[in-house]
């Protein structure tokens, strides 16, 4: 078993760094406020690492207890550390991409005023995701779910003197609580439903939201209170679809473009975004009684994954783009999640394809934002794929790695992505085939939808890349006469990722690797070794092949056909290119309605409540006002009072008797 101490080691080197930097970054680091936080990171890595390569803790799971939190009736909350290989595999993820961008942002953020305060917010944050993915309880999952969100709220708002940012932050903050309420009001249903029906009991130093313990009892409640446990999951999965940014609460998530690109790279696309997939493969043992909601699930994955890939093919900002391609991926992660349909065995190769997929995605998807990142540093911060181009020249090794990171996504062979992408692709399928028999239909249109998907992401993201790299030399004003390749700092991580991309699909998929390392994960460990589909291969990798080729034609070859086929089809453009105008629709029909209703409270509040309030508060003085007639300072008046109140018991003692 490892040690106590390495576990805890993992988020308490980033929580050293940020206390650090908080306490001497402005004053005494100040340039060098960036040293804590990569070696705080580059520890946790290390330590992830280790525990990566510790075998013990991929076949017997490992709870480690600091102390108890509080305990109130039968619900004792301990502040643990559950360490298991889905755990291991998270931390691997956040802390290798956190500590390449951490780098990257120390040349990106260079000069910036609030450069130690952004730091220490990064270093918060990987305390705080690495103690989410840590947690063994719910009620802990969800104090550090809220706090990755503080985090998520503090650096998309990081230059808070920009309104548009300022205002991505509040939403980014607001949309969250509406999924977040949903999740806290599943936690509290789980704990109703296990301590006050099932009666249950849970052993010494476990408690009755730990993981260890749901997943005893899950057969048991699904037996008794199927209802409420379809709802509770439902609940649980609202978190999700808030945090990872799902149909139809994803219209946060675009908007937290406004933050620093490496938070773009870092929060957005590679971590903080993937706690929902988590949270779902996390709770599989449970939610494999529910083949209802692994249904809606599935859908609500679905409905994401088309949408945003339709609203990607007519963006104009690089980083927007990216940010609607990683909404679109995520939706094919909880296509996948929900493809068990019931059956423990599909459910477990469900779900170590969404965390395969998961795992891809964080490198190829960190290298894009840090490349377009590169690309804004180079261009004087601008953003906007209509105002430059050609830039493969002038940036080569910005160029080669965002090639890279983009056949990745398209799912062209060998990169990451295509293995990734086939599974799902193919575990999608066996839903439709042997899955739950009321939903296969379901299943069927799915695997349709995740086949379109994969052609729009390849030809919306060589979209970006073409009109980026290719064509004639283009150079905003912003960026001078000077537009050269990043510095080292930052095109090394670039360099360190685009390898990653490369070659994680290649040493995880055809070895199994991914799946040996999951096998005995509780959730996932029902499957058998994932097979290879040459026909779903050769289907996803034509997909991608005809997108790109889509691409090169419209954009390279011929450039007028985008502006026809804009003017040809007016109504679908501004559809796509305004988002479906489902951002006006919130404001019109939510926003307005609950500004009306807070402004007319401030009517009500003075006309009602302050009377009310008022009238409460003068009953105190009225009596007063009359008891003090009474106080005359007479002896004898108050002896005349308490004869007559004696009269008056002797006279009702008479009475009564």
């Amino acid at each position: 078993m490892p040690s106590d101490a390495l576990i805890w080691l993992i988020p308490a080197s980033p929580l050293a760094a940020a206390v650090l930097i908080a306490l001497a970054g402005k004053r005494w680091l100040r340039t060098s406020s960036h040293i804590p936080c990569i070696a705080g990171i580059g520890i946790s890595a290390l330590y992830a690492l280790g525990l990566l390569f510790a075998t013990s803790v991929s076949e017997h799971p490992h709870t480690s207890i600091a102390y108890q939190w509080f305990s109130i009736g039968d619900l004792t909350v301990p502040v643990a550390a559950y360490a298991d290989a889905l755990t291991v595999m998270m931390l691997v993820m956040v802390t290798c991409v956190g500590f390449m961008v951490a780098i990257f942002a120390a040349g990106y953020m260079h000069g910036d005023g609030g450069y130690p305060r952004f730091f220490a917010e990064v270093s918060l944050f990987v305390f705080s995701m690495t103690m989410l993915v840590l947690s063994s309880n719910l009620l802990l999952l969800y104090v550090f779910w809220e706090a990755v969100g503080l985090c998520s709220y503090l650096l998309i708002g990081f230059w808070y003197e920009k309104p548009s940012a300022a205002a991505a932050a509040k939403k980014a903050f607001l949309v969250n609580r509406i999924g977040d309420f949903g999740f806290a009001i599943g936690i509290f249903l789980i704990w109703m439903l296990v301590g006050k029906h099932l009666n249950w009991q849970p052993p010494a130093g476990q408690s009755l939201l730990d993981y260890t313990t749901i997943f005893q009892v899950a057969g048991e409640l699904n037996a008794k209170y199927h209802g409420w446990l379809i709802v509770a999951s439902l609940c649980l999965f609202a978190g999700a679809v808030g945090k990872s940014a799902q149909f139809p609460l994803h219209v946060w998530l675009p908007d937290a473009m406004e933050g620093p690109t490496p938070v773009s790279a870092l929060i957005h696309a590679a971590t903080m975004v993937t706690a929902g997939v988590y949270m779902i493969a996390r709770l599989s043992p449970m939610l494999v009684h529910v083949p209802e909601a692994q249904l809606v699930v599935a859908i609500i994955g679905g409905i994401t994954a088309l949408l945003a890939a339709l609203i990607a093919l007519t963006q104009h900002d690089l980083k927007r783009i990216l940010a609607y391609s990683t909404v679109s991926q995520l939706g094919l992660m909880f296509v996948a999640l929900g493809s068990g349909s019931g059956n423990a065995q599909l459910l477990s190769a469900a779900g170590i394809a969404a965390l395969f997929h998961l795992f891809a995605h964080a490198f190829f998807k960190a290298l894009l934002f840090l490349g377009a990142g590169s690309v804004m540093h180079a261009m004087g911060n601008v953003i906007d794929i209509r105002r430059f181009g050609g830039l493969r020249k002038i940036m080569p090794v910005t160029h080669w790695t965002f090639l890279v990171g983009s056949l990745a996504l398209a799912g062209i062979p060998p990169l990451s992505g295509f293995w990734s992408k086939d599974e799902i692709l193919v575990v999608v399928g066996e839903a439709a085939a042997h899955g739950h028999e009321p939903y296969r239909n379901y299943y069927a249109i799915l695997q349709n939808v995740a086949l379109l998907v994969s052609l729009l992401t390849a030809f919306y993201t060589f979209r970006a890349y073409f009109k980026t790299f290719w064509g004639e030399t283009k150079i905003p004003k912003e960026a001078g006469h000077h537009a050269h390749e990043s510095p080292r700092v930052m095109t090394w991580p670039l360099v360190a990722l685009a390898v990653c991309a490369a070659l994680v699909g290649v040493a995880l998929g055809p070895t199994h690797a991914f799946f040996h390392h999951l096998e005995h994960t509780p959730g996932l460990d029902a499957a058998d070794p994932p097979h290879m589909s040459l026909p779903v291969m050769a289907m996803g990798t034509m997909a991608g092949l005809l997108g790109i080729s889509m691409a090169w034609y419209i954009y390279v070859r011929r450039p007028s056909v985008a502006m026809n086929l804009s003017l040809q089809f007016p109504r679908a453009y501004l559809f796509s290119l305004h988002k479906f105008f489902l951002d006006e629709v919130y404001v019109r029909f939510i926003v307005r309605p609950i500004e009306g209703l807070a402004a007319d409270s401030g009517t009500f509040d003075k006309s009602f409540i302050d009377r009310a309030v008022e009238l409460v508060g003068g009953v105190p003085a009225w009596f007063g006002r009359g008891f003090r007639q009474w106080q005359t300072g007479l002896v004898q008046s108050y002896a005349a009072i308490m004869f007559m109140g004696v009269a008056v018991l002797v006279a009702l003692i008479f009475f009564i008797g």
